[in-house]
């Protein structure tokens, strides 16, 4: 292995970023310094502190990022209303630029030549960390195990923590069979019979929303009330980010919202079929799209709407860092300034409908031209007959030449 002296991993304090620990100071012969982030994955992270150091680490960073990643990383997402494939809200590939920020800052502060990771060969993650990880530091050296390695087994992994001992967690009780990924956005399931896309998935799996035919007989209402296409208040009650996406996973778990099932294209070829829970995303998306009805101008709101798959796609391919993706951010951004006021939702067994929207101050929606009553001359009906006529000027045309196809 080529000199390193000193890497910063993204340590989880599971079993494979605890052999990764262990392989990078036999193989690289390097210190190692672990940083594990709470990011709202519902697990306490303190513990990764001790085991670290039964490995021998003495640079051990354990920080709380729940309100930097829903502010800076998450809203913006939620202001261009963004989807990936028409479906999957995003909440793995949103986490991982904040992620590869932070190892870049305490690469820059420990002196660290080299940052690592756990995420496999097979998957984005390693291409969203690593894209990352370049735009900010450009000579950064990136060790990633799983591809280096012949621990390609779990009985290779075991084998290598006898060998070194390395002390194993037997958890009492039964073990998800799951691959899953949480944070406070979303939960995430790869794996196991999920691997079959005929095979539904088992309802002992979900972990944060009930079944929606087990959901509360009576509807909740809530209002969400926004400020520059952020949400700032639930039910007239202040909160931050962190403590809104919060608020509402409960909430609307508790309600059956926020299920998906799909198979969606991965970055590095092939299709995996993945299931998640978004509860406080798919609320906050449909209510984002409720308040831009009533305040953006109709051409704006189009646009957004063509850029969002290219920024999506940005997002999930690891370009969060990307010059592209900071540009469409400046202008989805600037639309915001006039997305403000209140959105009114009803969260009945797995569905949430908006039931109102209002806006005091930014508000497009005039009632006396809209009305289907007398609007007292406020728009004349008669332009529409012109308006059409140039409007159809070129299809008239090409009838007349026999084009009618």
């Amino acid at each position: 292995m080529s000199s390193v002296n000193k890497v910063v991993l993204a340590y989880s304090g599971g079993l494979d970023t605890s052999v990764i620990v262990k392989w990078l100071q036999e193989e690289y012969r390097c210190d190692v310094v672990t940083f594990t982030a709470d990011i709202g994955q519902g697990e306490e992270v303190e513990p990764a502190r001790a085991k670290a150091e039964k490995l021998g680490v003495t640079e051990i960073y354990i920080d709380d990022l729940r309100e930097e990643y829903a502010r800076d990383f998450v809203f913006p997402m939620f202001r261009a209303n963004t989807i990936y494939e028409g479906e999957y809200l995003l909440g793995t590939s949103i986490a991982r630029p904040l992620i590869a920020k932070r190892l870049i800052e305490i690469a820059n502060e420990t002196g660290a030549d080299a940052i690592s990771h756990g995420a496999t060969g097979k998957g984005n993650d390693q291409v969203r960390f690593e894209l990352g990880a370049y735009a900010l530091k450009p000579g950064i050296r990136v060790i990633a195990p799983w591809r280096e390695w012949d621990l390609n087994s779990r009985d290779k992994l075991m084998a290598y923590c006898e060998k070194h001992q390395i002390a194993v967690e037997m958890k009492r009780g039964k073990k998800s069979p799951y691959s899953m990924d949480a944070n406070l956005l979303h939960i995430s399931y790869e794996g196991a019979n999920l691997e079959d896309p005929w095979a539904e998935a088992e309802e002992s799996m979900w972990r944060w929303t009930v079944a929606p035919e087990h959901a509360p007989e009576t509807p909740l209402y809530l209002t969400l009330r926004y400020a520059g296409g952020d949400v700032v208040a639930v039910d007239d009650i202040p909160m931050s980010p962190a403590t809104v996406i919060e608020h509402l996973n409960k909430v609307a778990g508790a309600h059956g919202i926020g299920r998906l099932d799909i198979v969606e294209n991965r970055y590095v070829g092939m299709k995996s079929r993945g299931c998640y829970e978004t509860p406080a995303g798919t609320v906050m998306l449909k209510a984002h799209r409720a308040i831009e009805s009533l305040t953006l101008d109709r051409e704006v709101a189009h646009l957004k709407d063509e850029i969002m798959p290219k920024y999506a796609q940005l997002i999930y391919n690891g370009y969060w860092w990307a010059p592209e993706r900071r540009m469409l951010q400046a202008a989805i951004d600037q639309s915001q300034a006039v997305v403000n006021g209140g959105v009114r939702l009803k969260l009945y067994k797995g569905s949430v409908s908006v039931v109102g929207r209002q806006s005091a101050s930014d508000s497009l929606f005039d009632a006396n031209i809209a009305t289907f009553d007398d609007d007292g001359g406020a728009y004349n009906q008669a332009d529409a007959e012109g308006f059409i006529k140039l409007n159809a000027l070129r299809l008239r045309i090409a009838a007349e030449r026999g084009r009618t196809s």
